[in-house]
């Protein structure tokens, strides 16, 4: 009785576990463009951009004139971004990753939503650290 008893409330939570587990997914959109404070150089762009990377583990995988390649790599999961910049503002733009449940549905981008606080977290400490270089506190 008890064993039978067990065996169905597995079946009942089962569909559950399975929705749960497809909850770990959100939709991908990139952030909004972050403003650069009036007056900043791209050098002073650049240099906040990878002091926000350096502070959150990311590594600078590429770079050239106003852009830079970067990747965070967390255990077995793998992120993969751009990041286009210039005096005026800076964006972010998801590039590919690994073990981060990526997928398009209906023409939608999904991933990991744990991703997308990252990102968020970049964000923040990116314009965070343009107000300091714009202020004069790090430069």
């Amino acid at each position: 009785m008890r064993t039978t008893r067990s065996r169905l409330l597995l079946l009942l939570l089962l569909p559950l576990l399975l929705l749960t587990m497809g909850l770990r997914q959100a939709p991908l959109v990139d952030p909004p463009p972050l403003a650069v404070p009036t007056g900043m150089t791209q050098v002073q762009v650049s240099k906040a951009i990878k002091a926000a990377l350096a502070g959150r583990g990311w590594a600078v995988a590429g770079e050239k004139d106003g852009v830079i390649d970067a990747s965070l790599h967390l255990r077995k999961h793998v992120a993969n971004i751009r990041i286009s910049y210039d005096a005026r503002q800076v964006r972010f733009a998801y590039v590919s990753s690994s073990e981060l449940k990526y997928e398009e549905k209906r023409g939608r981008r999904y991933i990991h939503k744990n991703y997308l606080g990252w990102i968020q977290n970049l964000v923040d400490d990116t314009g965070r650290d343009l107000q300091l270089i714009s202020a004069g506190v790090g430069n």
